[in-house]
This record gives C-alpha cells, structure tokens and sequence, in this order.
C-alpha cells in the first residue's frame, strides 16, 4: 500500500528555488533514504513533509501519519539540571510536570528508553552524557508517541564513528520491530545501502531513484556528486 506520494514538489526560500519539480512515492513499511551533496534540498524535502516549510504541488497522504522525528541536532543548555528521566518528561510528546509525574509514567519512559538500550540512563544528568547516549534518549522520544512514521536527518551527524556503528544497527531493529515506515538522510552511502529499501536522489532536482542496488553506481553518483564518485562498503553484509 502507498503510505504517501510527492507530486511536483518545488520549495522556493529566500527567492531561490531549493526544490524543483520533486515527485516521488512511498509504500507502507519502506525505508527510503535522501541522498544528494550539501544544498540539495534534503533537509528541505524533510520539512515540507514534517509540515514546517510552504511548498508548491501535493504531498498526498494514502495512511494517516503519525509521525516520529530524529533531528540532527537537539539544542538546549547543557547547564540545565535535568535527569535524563525528566528531560523526557518537559520535551516528550506530551510534556507533563516533572515534578508531579506517576510511577505509571516512570514505567512507561523506563519501557522506551529499554527499547534504544539506554534505561542505564534514566538518573542520569541530561548535560552530562555522550551525544551517542544523546541520541537514543532521542530516538526513545520519538519513538513514545507511537508513530507509523519516522523521519531521520542525519541521525549521526554528531557521533563519533564508534557511536555510529551502534546507532544504526539500533535504528534498524527499532523500526522492524515497531514496523514503521522510514524516511532518512545521510551522507554515508554505505549505510545507505545496507539501510534503505529506496533511494531517493536529489540535487533540488530529482536526478535518480530507485533500489540501492540499481542507483549507487557509478554513472548515478557521478551524475549526482561528480565524476569518480564510488562507493565504498564497509565490511558488514545487508540483512
């Protein structure tokens, strides 16, 4: 089933077309990735389908969203005297008082932060730990409003390398156990491959589409990145 479709998107930002004429679809249970070199529009795609940016043309949803969202980055003061446990309660899908939260909502946050292997972080200081650590508090967040959706801006952005070999692997069995549809942006195409059902190519055009077998090769890259763009695969195998 279509969970939502793209039809001639095009965005225009301070007088300038960052999108032009995108159209592309989704199928229910899909992980698609964005891929494209840095002004490509990605980011873009992502708001105008979060809702946050006006655009031109249809975005035409077949399911009713509800929709999950891993940002690049979370700013907030790292001074601020939070645990772990009531950040997720002021900046959760339903914030509620920290002060005055049940042992029901206790159990319920320990149950999500379980789910992303960060339960050990519960008391913890929220300004006190890893972006790694960070970023499955993060994922746990998005992840307690239920969504059937999840979208993904560079989930890594600013992790170390070590970090991200678990962060990935983390994200895929999130979203096979919860059964979401997934959209993603990275710049790692060798996670990209061994992530993602679809690849969606963008240089505020569409320039390819398609499995990741078929467009990561060489004329596609060249044809998006430059000529002598390849793609290097790290040694794990795509399940």
């Amino acid at each position: 089933m279509t969970f939502f479709e793209v039809k001639n998107l095009s965005v225009t930002r301070d007088g300038e077309r960052a999108l032009e004429h995108v159209s592309f679809s989704v199928q229910e249970g899909e992980s698609v990735a964005l891929i494209g070199p840095n002004g490509a529009g990605k980011t873009t795609l992502l708001r105008a389908l979060l809702g946050d940016v006006p655009y031109e043309g249809e975005i035409v949803w077949h399911k009713k969203k509800k929709i999950g969202y891993v940002p690049q980055k979370f700013d907030f003061d790292k001074t601020t005297p939070l645990t772990v446990e009531e950040f997720f309660l002021v900046y959760g899908k339903e914030p509620r008082p920290f002060w005055r939260h049940s042992a029901a909502a206790d159990r319920e946050i320990r149950g999500f932060l379980k789910g992303v292997k960060a339960e050990h972080l519960i008391h913890k200081s929220i300004g006190e730990i890893s972006h790694g650590e960070l970023q499955r508090v993060i994922i746990a967040q998005a992840m307690s409003g239920r969504p059937n959706i999840l979208f993904l801006d560079e989930p890594t952005a600013n992790i170390d390398i070590e970090g991200e070999k678990t962060i990935y692997p983390l994200l895929k069995s999130v979203i096979r156990e919860a059964s979401l549809t997934s959209i993603i942006i990275s710049h790692d195409l060798s996670v990209v491959y061994d992530f993602a059902d679809k690849v969606v190519c963008l240089n505020k055009k569409m320039v390819c589409e398609g499995s990741p077998e078929t467009v990561l090769g060489s004329a596609q890259l060249g044809a998006l990145y430059g000529t002598g763009t390849t793609l290097y695969r790290h040694e794990h195998k795509k399940k």
